[in-house]
């Protein structure tokens, strides 16, 4: 006996994504009147962008050599970098909530920091000296960064986002000399 075939039923076509869901949100989209102007905030932002990234790849390279540090020193480079992460840790926090005064998103993520930062966190683990070497010239190359975005901000007239940039160029600058110091050099 044959049996017989249920004709095909023809599924129904997923339904495209509304339009803001294809869109990457770029920020709050509401109307923001700050001390700041439109075409600056969106300067300044995407400056501060890349702050919150080195800060935050800077944040967690610390941490790593926190952990991982040894030798004669271990006890006050350990505690050493334990300040320095968690301050690291807090600038990132106050940074990403200066983005979103700003009314701009907040990137995250690593693959998006690691675009958006000069810090390499991705070297294997070297030797103390190194390790710290290694630290001292990232907090130099966060001044330096830092800096120009506090230019850029200036120019901008964000005066209270230039403030904060100005702030981080002297934490980093002194980050830069106690590592240093700590190696004798």
């Amino acid at each position: 006996m044959a049996v017989a075939k249920k004709p095909a039923v023809a599924k129904p076509k997923a339904k495209a994504a509304p339009k803001a869901a294809q869109s990457k949100p770029k920020g709050d989209g509401l109307s923001i009147n700050t001390s700041v102007d439109r075409g600056a905030r969106e300067k300044v932002a995407e400056a501060l962008t890349k702050a919150v990234a080195d800060s935050y790849t800077l944040y967690v390279k610390t941490l790593g050599v926190h952990w991982n540090v040894q030798g004669a020193n271990f006890y006050g480079l350990h505690k050493l970098t334990d300040e320095q992460y968690n301050e690291l840790h807090q600038a990132a926090d106050e940074i990403a909530e200066r983005i979103r005064a700003l009314g701009k998103l907040v990137p995250t993520g690593g693959e998006t920091f690691r675009s958006l930062s000069v810090i390499d966190n991705e070297a294997p683990h070297g030797t103390t000296p190194q390790m710290i070497k290694q630290l001292v010239l990232d907090n130099e190359t966060a001044a330096r960064r830092m800096s120009e975005f506090a230019e850029l901000a200036e120019e901008a007239g964000d005066l209270f986002s230039h403030d904060m940039l100005v702030a981080r160029i002297g934490v980093h600058e002194q980050n830069a000399w106690m590592l240093r110091s700590s190696l004798g050099e």
